[in-house]
């Protein structure tokens, strides 16, 4: 309120000359974000050093966003489309101001160029398919990786590793690189399987770098209880643990079956130490990038203790036919039994507390019929390159957005696209800053709106505060 007072008084001298009301409009920007006494419960310790890159600046979220960043002690770096007075004139004048286009990788690359965070506000004016993939879905790719290349480059100059680079645990380029894997079968139920009985159908598969260049784990379980499974002993970098990682990522194709990725850790020289975890896979017809984070893992004896990352030297994927339902995959498929597995690539992605990047996305509610599909479609796109990209991400789903002050009602997050609420650019920006530093918000996803009253069945919704 502070702020925006000193703004209104300072942005409305008409009758002053262009200078004067420069000088006096930094002037009192400055006595605003150095003032003592109440100004100093807003003031984030820190803050002073952390640079934050608002995309999409002089939007309606956007502009509270500048604001609460600066009241709280931030440096705010601002991407914008034109550099003329208008747009100027929304924002402060000790913002940084980069011009670009969110799609031009050249503009971004120098905007994100000193940034330690990214507020993505950034939406497409028009539902034109080009513009909506522009903005929604390529933008957020291009400002993602550039983001990444921006820190993985510093990592190089500091002849260090970078808090936001993946670890290459695999890549399938060439029949070279399934050098090391085996393909293994089993059964649940070993004596049936041994002695021949009818549960015994048949299992037969393969890991081959085909001739159209794709490592393709492929084949058929018939026999009940059976599994087919691919494994290798990790060779990771000299001084490189996957317990400085999150998860793993990979990069996948084929029919869109289920699979179990399991971790072994133990003492290599004595299998009857070895302790095994498991985390279930699911793919999508085609390619697809699947994340895996290692607090999904369950040990297979529940009397083990938890995965511990450092200690993992064995990874294995595995088909299991009896964790399929009939449909799965290709569309009129019946039979679960046959799968195809194209693998790309496997990486670790990197471990951290905080979010890198916000990205502010939207639930659907008070779109116009005609035009939600469309919009969705794009920022579900962006939405699947961010997580994809091994940033520490936050995604905010706000309801439709109401031009109101914030923190006057209780706010609900929830997932499902069930909500159908408003809430106020206000509140939607206010949760944007305070995800910056906040552990529990990375990588989320949630949608967000106002209090309401639930239909019946549907009261799994979090109430977090009430104003």
């Amino acid at each position: 309120q502070l702020f925006d007072e000193v703004w209104r008084k300072f942005s409305r001298l008409g009758q002053m000359s262009s200078a004067s009301a420069t000088e006096a409009l930094a002037e009192a920007e400055q006595a605003v974000l150095s003032r003592g006494g109440p100004m100093c419960e807003f003031t984030v310790p820190g803050a002073q050093d952390t640079t934050v890159l608002v995309v999409g600046a002089t939007s309606r979220i956007g502009r509270i966003v500048v604001r609460k960043l600066m009241l709280r002690g931030y440096n705010v770096k601002a991407l914008v489309r034109r550099d003329d007075a208008e747009v100027i004139d929304m924002l402060p004048r000790s913002v940084d101001i980069a011009v670009g286009d969110v799609g031009d990788p050249l503009a971004v690359q120098s905007a994100v160029s000193g940034c330690s965070k990214i507020i993505y506000c950034a939406t497409a004016r028009s539902t034109i398919t080009g513009d909506l993939n522009r903005v929604d879905n390529q933008g957020v790719r291009n400002v993602s990786k550039a983001f990444q290349d921006y820190y993985n480059e510093m990592a190089q100059l500091r002849a260090g590793k970078s808090s936001k680079s993946k670890l290459l645990i695999a890549k399938f380029k060439s029949a070279k690189s399934l050098k090391g894997w085996e393909v293994n079968q089993g059964s649940y139920f070993p004596n049936a399987y041994a002695s021949g009985s009818s549960f015994d159908e048949g299992i037969d598969a393969s890991f081959e770098f085909s001739e159209g260049g794709q490592a393709v784990f492929a084949g058929f379980v018939f026999t009940r209880g059976g599994y087919v499974e691919i494994s290798k002993r990790l060779s990771l970098p000299l001084g490189s643990t996957l317990d400085r990682y999150d998860g793993l990522l990979l990069s996948v194709g084929g029919n869109g079956r289920s699979y179990v990725v399991i971790l072994e850790t133990g003492p290599l020289a004595d299998t009857s130490q070895s302790k095994k975890y498991f985390a279930r896979m699911t793919t999508k017809v085609g390619f697809c990038r699947v994340r895996v984070p290692f607090s999904a893992f369950r040990p297979v004896k529940p009397e083990d203790p938890p995965l511990d990352p450092f200690l993992v030297h064995t990874f294995t994927i595995r088909f299991e036919p009896k964790r399929q339902r009939p449909g799965d995959g290709t569309q009129g498929a019946t039979d679960p039994r046959n799968f195809e597995l194209i693998l790309e690539y496997i990486k670790a992605l990197p471990t951290g507390q905080e979010t890198d990047f916000i990205l502010v996305s939207c639930t659907g509610s008070g779109i116009e019929p005609n035009r939600r599909e469309q919009v969705l479609k794009a920022k579900k796109a962006g939405e699947d390159a961010l997580r994809r990209s091994g940033l520490g991400y936050t995604i905010v789903r706000p309801g439709p957005l109401q031009e109101e002050p914030g923190g006057q009602r209780a706010l609900i997050f929830d997932q499902g696209n069930r909500i159908s609420q408003a809430i106020s650019c206000a509140d939607v920006a206010d949760i944007c800053v305070k995800a910056l530093h906040d552990s529990t918000a990375r990588n989320k996803s949630f949608d967000v709106c106002y209090e309401y009253v639930s239909e019946e069945g549907n009261e799994l919704y979090e109430l977090v505060s009430h104003s």
